[in-house]
């Protein structure tokens, strides 16, 4: 681990609740944080940012930061904070930022988004191709479970998932509850009617989700595991688990995604139906 956590702020409420929540995380890991505002070169000189048509954008970006490393100092006083003003293209600046990182986080939506989306484009453009974990949050956590879910499906892609699961959950003093869903093939002869050949498949499945998960359970000894063996699209398993969650793990893709999709679909729909923070987590592979 880097020992860095990066976030990106904006001056937003998704961006504020994604700063609080990667204070919290470097706290926990005792890693540094640093704080990055990043200015499109393109952008007008007094765009709509919420200061007034007085303020000059490097003065917005400036007061960004100030006020979020204010933030950070009363939330989490002994963490180590740098801020930084960026220029450039904001998923490519980012993505250089998230390469030296243990994760980098992000509001779900920044100012230039639309009300009506749940996942900007900052969001979906950096979920699939960051070297690291990205962690997007939606909003501030009222509750705190002491859960992490994480979705798993015996792919190496789900592998590095539950790694990261298992170091968030340790940090946190939680459990890691990993979610395996499957699906019945659809001219599958265990329909209606068949109840107990169904519930021998359910069985087997839910024996198979329990062995693979056993050498985990063994290398984390200190961290409690629970699993659930769900019939069934792995997106609404995951969103439901997601209502008793600090944090969704997933990775960028599983074994039902297409090779060269970079985000797969399961972790494109967790990321805009989870009711908590969302981390996409790549495969060691990716991006070399």
């Amino acid at each position: 681990m880097a020992g860095l956590i990066v976030v990106a702020v904006d001056g937003s409420e998704p961006a504020t609740a994604a700063l609080d929540w990667a204070a919290d995380d470097a706290l926990r890991r005792r890693a540094a944080l640093r704080i990055v505002h990043v200015r499109e070169p393109l952008a007008q000189e007094r765009p709509f940012h919420g200061h007034g048509p007085d303020t000059p954008y490097e003065d917005h970006g400036e007061s960004v930061l100030n006020a979020a490393a204010d933030r950070v100092w009363e939330r989490a006083p002994g963490v180590s904070v740098t801020a930084e003003v960026l220029t450039g293209s904001v998923v490519e600046r980012l993505r250089r930022e998230s390469e030296a990182a243990d994760a980098l986080v992000l509001g779900s939506r920044g100012r230039g988004g639309f009300a009506g989306l749940i996942l900007g484009s900052v969001g979906l453009g950096l979920a699939g191709h960051s070297r690291n974990p990205v962690v997007v949050v939606r909003r501030r956590p009222r509750d705190e479970y002491h859960e992490v879910v994480v979705g798993f499906d015996g792919s190496s892609h789900s592998e590095a998932a539950l790694q990261f699961a298992f170091e968030e959950a340790r940090v946190r003093r939680a459990r890691v509850h990993a979610v395996y869903a499957w699906q019945m093939p659809m001219f599958s002869p265990y329909g209606v009617g068949y109840g107990g050949a169904m519930n021998d498949v359910f069985d087997n499945e839910t024996r198979a989700a329990r062995m693979r998960l056993a050498p985990w359970r063994e290398k984390h000894p200190d961290v409690p595991l629970v699993e659930s063996a769900v019939c069934g699209h792995p997106i609404p398993a995951l969103a439901e688990a997601s209502l008793v969650a600090d944090l969704v793990v997933v990775g960028t893709r599983g074994l039902g995604d297409f090779g060269g999709a970079l985000l797969g679909s399961v972790s494109h729909g967790v990321l805009h139906r989870a009711h908590c923070p969302v981390a996409v987590v790549p495969h060691p592979a990716d991006g070399r």
